[in-house]
């Protein structure tokens, strides 16, 4: 089995290393397998995102001063130093700037003609790959859409209400961007979402010895609890965790329509060197 593989098993579950090598082998080697099979019989919660190094950055957001309509784009670096300079953000306001005015939602569409030629400019003038990536837009009637850009412009959110105010949508982007829901409300959350945490519970709880109608109890809490933490109006509002972003938003008369958040980077694998391992090799073959 590979020692990468083992390693990032190890590294995203916290286990040992033999039980780590066992559970791969088991799952011939898919990490992903070898975690659900983990977590059914040692009721083990779930496991680290997959180590991943985030591309470098930025994400940027234009909102139309009625705010019914807004514009969210990441765009890609290799290096921090990059995401920083005065001529890489030109650029990103530029794409910004024209997926707003276009309307568009499309990377092909948006990275085409003046847009490519700049970018390929820029990436001849610093040396280094730059690449749209991302672009979103939001537009709503009778609401408002709010827009939050993190301090360090790596995470951006949008939020579209149904009536309500911007303040209200960009307190509800500030809280998504924070904590980082996976649906709006419990009743979005996929099927097969629910069903493969239900599996889960159900495997953990079956060892318990306990009746079986406790069992289901049990295991129809865990769910709950599980879509409640994961769904932006059942999650306790940042700025005052008395309340529920739901009841915050019905409380001003308002509905959360959708929000989407990027990341800089997230999803994005890049490979990972172990130049240790390279130079002994290339020590071993001379």
């Amino acid at each position: 089995m590979s020692a990468a593989l083992v390693k990032e098993l190890r590294e995203r579950t916290g286990l040992g290393l033999l039980e780590c090598k066992k559970a791969l082998a088991e799952a011939n080697g898919d990490v992903d397998a070898a975690i659900e099979a983990l977590r059914k019989s040692s009721g083990m919660k779930a496991a680290k995102k997959a180590g991943r190094t985030a591309a470098d950055g930025v994400v940027a957001i234009k909102t139309a001063e009625d705010g019914a309509f807004a514009t969210m784009v990441e765009v890609n670096s290799e290096t921090d130093f990059v995401a920083r300079d005065e001529n890489f953000l030109g650029f990103v306001g530029a794409v910004v700037d024209k997926a707003f005015s276009q309307r568009i939602t499309d990377v092909e569409t948006l990275a085409a003609d003046d847009i490519e030629d700049a970018r390929q400019a820029l990436v001849q003038k610093i040396g280094e790959n730059i690449s749209v990536r991302r672009v979103v837009a939001h537009a709503v009637e009778g609401g408002v859409i709010g827009g939050y850009v993190h301090g360090n412009n790596r995470i951006a959110v949008l939020v579209s209400l149904k009536g309500g105010s911007e303040e209200l949508a960009r307190d509800v982007a500030m809280h998504v961007a924070a904590v980082n829901p996976q649906v709006v409300s419990p009743a979005n959350m996929p099927e097969e979402v629910v069903a493969k945490e239900r599996e889960i519970y159900v495997a953990q709880a079956a060892d318990s010895g306990k009746p079986a109608e406790i069992v289901e109890k049990m295991v129809d809490g865990r769910v709950r609890k599980f879509l409640a933490e994961n769904s932006l109006t059942e999650q306790a509002f940042v700025k005052d965790p008395d309340q529920t972003v739901g009841k915050l938003v019905s409380a001003a008369g308002a509905e959360v329509v959708s929000f989407t958040r990027f990341e800089v980077g997230e999803g994005i694998e890049v490979e990972k060197v172990d130049f240790a391992a390279e130079v002994a090799a290339q020590l071993g073959n001379g």
